[in-house]
C-alpha cells in the first residue's frame, strides 16, 4: 500500500510540472505565431490563462502579434478577455497600442470598458494617440471613449505628482502631427488641461519621445506652432521649472523663439529652477541669433554672469552682443538673510537668493519645491512679497471665488484671528493673493503633536475667529481643519475665505451652517483627530465621541450647543455666549462656580427641597429630572459624616438627624460648605479628599454643565465668569 501511495504521488507531481512546463510551452507557442502548436497544447491541458514574466497571458501575446485567429481559438477555449498584466494592461488596451481596429471591436463586445485603463493611467486611447494609430484613435471615439480623461494613478503615485496626462499630450510629444490636429479640431481635446505637475499640452510637445531621435525638429516645431494657433497657455513650466520659451531656445529653434515672443503674454525674463533665463541658456549654448533676437527684445543682461559665460567659451562675438546690451563683467552678491519660518527656510532661502522676475512686489515661483498645498484653482505657494515670507494662493482673475476671497480679505483687516493679507497682485491670467506665511495646518498639528494638545486654547480661538468673522458681516461656510493654521508663534488663524458669504445672504442660515461645523470641530479636536472630521457630519455627535476624552460631559454639552443652537438666544450672539461656556473653564473655575451657586440665599438655607418653593432658582434646580437625587450614597460616607454634625462625636452621629438632603441644591451646599470649613477638617478627611476641586468634579462629572444650563435657561448669570 505504501508503494501505490508513493507511486500515485509522483505520478501526481509529474502531471502537474507537464501541466505547467506545457502552460509555458503555450505562451512560447503563441509568440511564435504556431496557431496548430496552440490548438495541440489546449487539447494536451495547457492552462490558457497561464502567465508568464510580467504577467502575461497568452491572450496578450496573441493579441501584440496581431494573430486574430490565434486569438480567437484562446477565447473559445476559455481565455479571460479581460485579465491584466502585471501593470494592469488589458488585452484591449495592447490592442490600442497596436492599432488593430478589429480586435478592439471584438474586446468591446467581450466586456472590455472603452476608458479602462492600468496601473499607470493609460488607456486604449491614450495608447492609439501615443503609437500614431490614427484608425484606431477615430474608431475608439465613435464608440465613446472619453478624449479629455486624465490618467488616473493611485494615492501614492499622485503624491509624487505622477498621473494626469492626456492622449492629446501623448501624440504632441510623440511628434504625431496628424493625431494631434485630429484630437483638437475634430474631438475638441482641451489643449489647457495640466497633467498633475501642472504641465499642459505646450510643454509636452517639447519633451523627448520614447524613442528618442525618431521625431525630427521641424515636426516638433510643427506641432508647438499648432498649439501656439490653437491658443494655448504659454505660462506653464516643466518639472523643472522651465518655460516654453527656456525650451524652445534649449531646442535652439529660432522660429518657436519668435513665436512665442509674438504672443506677447511669455515674460522674457522668467528663470527656470536654477534662476536660468532664456538668455543665459542661449549665451551658454553659444546660439548668437537666439540672444541676439531675446537682447532686442529687451531682456535683461545684469542677471547672471553672462559676460562670464561668454569668455571663458572663448566667444568674442557673443561677449560683443552682450556688452552692447548692457552686460557686466561679475557676478550679484547674495546677501545674508533669515526667513520666520522653520518648516519653510530651506526653501524660502533658496527663492530669496534665486533671481525670480517680479510681479508688483511679489518673488515667487510656482514650482512643485515650493507648493505648500494644491487647489482646485492655481495652488498656494511659498512667495516674498516686498521681500516679507507670505504664502500666496493663486486665482484665475475675475473668477467668482477669488473676487469671494480677496473682498472676504480686505474687508475683515485689521483682525485678530484670521490670516492677514498683505497685498494682491495681477498678472494675467492670475491673481495672486499673498497672506500670512503658517506652519502648518490643523490636520498636521493635530498629527504631530500627539495627545499633547491644548484642545481648549484652540477651540476657544477658533471661536473667536468665526465670532470675528461674523462681525465683519461674513459666513465661512467651509470650516476643516485643512482650513486652520498655526502661524510661526503657535498662534490659531481660520483661513480659505473663498466660499465666503456675506451675512446680509440668508443670515441664519449661513451663520447655521459655520455653528455647525464648528460642532463637528470639537470632536474632531477633543479626540485629537482620532474621530475624522469628515466623517462625523451627523446632527448626533455625542454617539461618535469616544467616553475617555477630557471633560467629556462639557465636550458633548458644548456640541450640542451648536449643532442644535438654543432657540431662546439670538443666532448672531450664540457663539459670544458659548465662548464662556463650561468646556472653556479650568477645575478651579468650576469648582469656584459650583461653590458660589451653593453660597446663594435660597440655597445655603435648611431643606431647601422643601421650603422656599416659590425661589426661582431652587424650582430651576430641582426638578423631576435632578441626576443627583443619590448624591450622599456617591460620596464617601467620612466625607458626608463630617460635614452633617461638623461638631459632634462619632458617637452622637449614629443617632441624629443628617443635615443633608439627596437633591442638587443641597449637593451645592454642601460642596459650598466643605470649601468654607476643608481647613478644619479631621487628617483623615482631608487624606480621603485631598483636593476639594479634584474630588467634587471627578466624583460628579456632570455637575457644573447641569448647574450652568439650569441657570442659563432662566437668565440667571451672576455666577458665569466674567469675559
Amino acid at each position: 500500500m505504501e508503494a501505490t501511495g508513493n507511486s500515485q504521488v509522483e505520478v501526481s507531481t509529474s502531471r502537474n510540472e507537464t501541466v505547467a512546463d506545457k502552460s509555458t510551452q503555450l505562451n512560447s507557442a503563441v509568440k511564435e505565431r504556431s496557431t496548430e502548436r496552440v490548438r495541440k497544447l489546449l487539447e494536451e491541458g495547457a492552462n490558457v490563462n497561464s502567465r508568464v514574466e510580467s504577467g502575461w497571458t497568452p491572450l496578450h501575446s496573441a493579441v501584440q502579434a496581431e494573430e486574430e485567429k490565434i486569438v480567437h481559438l484562446l477565447l473559445e477555449k476559455g481565455a479571460d478577455p479581460c485579465a491584466r498584466k502585471r501593470n494592469g494592461a488589458t488585452p484591449f488596451i495592447v490592442a490600442g497600442i497596436m492599432g488593430n481596429v478589429r480586435l478592439l471591436e471584438l474586446f468591446l463586445s467581450k466586456g472590455s470598458d472603452i476608458n479602462e485603463y492600468d496601473d499607470n493611467g493609460f488607456t486604449a486611447f491614450m495608447e492609439a494617440a501615443g503609437h500614431g494609430k490614427e484608425e484606431a484613435l477615430r474608431f475608439l471615439y465613435s464608440k465613446g471613449a472619453n478624449v479629455n480623461l486624465q490618467r488616473v494613478v493611485n494615492p501614492e503615485k499622485r503624491a509624487l505628482d505622477k498621473g494626469g496626462a492626456t492622449a492629446l499630450m501623448d501624440a504632441a510629444r510623440e511628434g504625431h502631427f496628424s493625431i494631434t490636429e485630429t484630437l483638437v479640431k475634430e474631438m475638441k481635446a482641451d489643449v489647457n488641461i495640466c497633467d498633475n505637475q501642472n504641465r499642459n499640452t505646450l510643454i509636452h510637445a517639447f519633451f523627448p519621445e520614447r524613442n528618442e531621435g525618431s521625431v525630427s525638429k521641424e515636426e516638433k516645431e510643427k506641432i508647438v506652432s499648432f498649439l501656439l494657433d490653437c491658443g494655448v497657455e504659454v505660462n506653464r513650466r516643466d518639472e523643472n521649472g522651465k518655460t516654453a520659451l527656456i525650451l524652445a531656445v534649449e531646442m535652439r529653434s529660432l522660429d518657436l523663439v519668435k513665436a512665442l515672443l509674438e504672443k506677447n503674454e511669455i515674460d522674457i525674463n522668467d528663470a527656470d529652477r536654477r534662476s536660468k533665463t532664456a538668455l543665459m541658456i542661449a549665451v551658454e549654448k553659444n546660439d548668437y541669433e537666439i540672444a541676439k533676437l531675446l537682447c532686442e527684445n529687451r531682456a535683461r543682461t545684469d542677471t547672471g554672469d553672462l559676460m562670464g559665460i561668454a569668455n571663458r567659451k572663448y566667444k568674442k562675438k557673443m561677449a560683443d552682443l552682450l556688452y552692447q546690451y548692457g552686460a557686466k563683467p561679475g557676478q550679484s552678491q547674495r546677501l545674508d538673510w533669515a526667513p520666520t519660518s522653520k518648516r519653510w527656510e530651506k526653501q524660502l532661502k533658496e527663492l530669496y537668493e534665486m533671481y525670480r522676475p517680479m510681479i508688483g512686489k511679489l518673488k515667487i515661483l510656482q514650482h512643485n519645491d515650493f507648493r505648500i498645498q494644491r487647489t482646485s484653482q492655481g495652488g498656494i505657494y511659498l512667495g516674498l512679497y516686498d521681500r516679507k515670507e507670505v504664502a500666496v494662493k493663486i486665482f484665475r482673475t475675475g473668477t467668482e471665488i477669488a473676487e469671494r476671497e480677496k473682498t472676504c480679505l480686505q474687508q475683515c483687516q485689521p483682525n485678530n484671528y484670521l490670516v492677514t493679507l498683505f497685498g494682491a497682485e495681477e498678472k494675467n491670467p492670475c491673481l495672486y493673493l499673498c497672506l500670512l506665511l503658517c506652519e502648518m495646518n490643523l490636520e498636521e498639528h493635530l498629527s504631530a503633536s500627539g495627545n499633547e494638545v491644548n484642545c481648549k486654547d484652540i477651540l476657544k480661538t477658533l471661536f473667536e475667529a468665526v465670532r470675528e468673522l461674523h462681525m465683519f458681516g461674513f459666513g465661512h461656510q467651509d470650516i476643516h481643519p485643512r482650513n486652520i493654521l498655526i502661524d510661526t508663534a503657535g498662534k490659531v488663524r481660520l483661513a480659505d475665505f473663498d466660499k465666503s458669504k456675506r451675512l446680509s445672504e440668508e443670515q441664519k442660515d449661513v451663520i447655521i451652517k459655520d455653528l455647525k461645523a464648528l460642532g463637528r470641530l470639537v470632536l474632531y479636536v477633543v479626540s485629537v483627530g482620532k474621530v475624522p472630521f469628515d466623517d462625523n457630519d451627523r446632527e448626533d455627535l455625542a454617539e461618535s465621541c469616544p467616553k475617555d476624552v477630557q471633560d467629556y460631559e462639557e465636550s458633548i454639552d458644548l456640541m450640542k450647543s451648536l449643532v442644535s443652537p438654543d432657540e431662546r438666544i439670538p443666532i448672531e450672539s450664540l457663539l459670544e455666549d458659548l465662548i464662556q461656556h463650561p468646556f472653556f473653564w479650568n477645575k478651579q473655575i468650576r469648582y469656584r462656580f459650583l461653590r458660589d451657586v451653593g453660597n446663594e440665599d435660597d440655597i445655603k438655607t435648611r431643606n431647601t427641597k422643601h421650603q422656599n418653593n416659590n425661589s426661582e432658582i431652587l424650582n430651576a434646580l430641582n426638578c423631576d429630572e435632578d441626576p443627583f437625587q443619590q448624591w450622599t450614597e456617591q460620596i464617601d460616607k467620612l466625607v458626608l459624616d463630617s460635614m452633617n454634625h461638623p461638631f459632634s462625636n462619632k458617637k452622637q452621629n449614629k443617632n441624629m438627624r443628617k443635615y443633608y438632603e439627596n437633591c442638587v441644591t443641597d449637593l451645592l451646599k454642601f460642596i459650598r460648605n466643605m470649601g468654607e470649613h476643608f481647613d478644619e477638617k479631621e487628617a483623615e478627611v482631608k487624606e480621603t479628599m485631598k483636593e476639594p476641586s479634584e474630588y467634587f468634579l471627578n466624583l460628579f462629572p456632570e455637575l457644573t454643565v447641569y448647574v450652568y444650563k439650569k441657570l442659563r435657561g432662566i437668565q440667571h448669570h451672576k455666577h458665569f465668569p466674567k469675559p
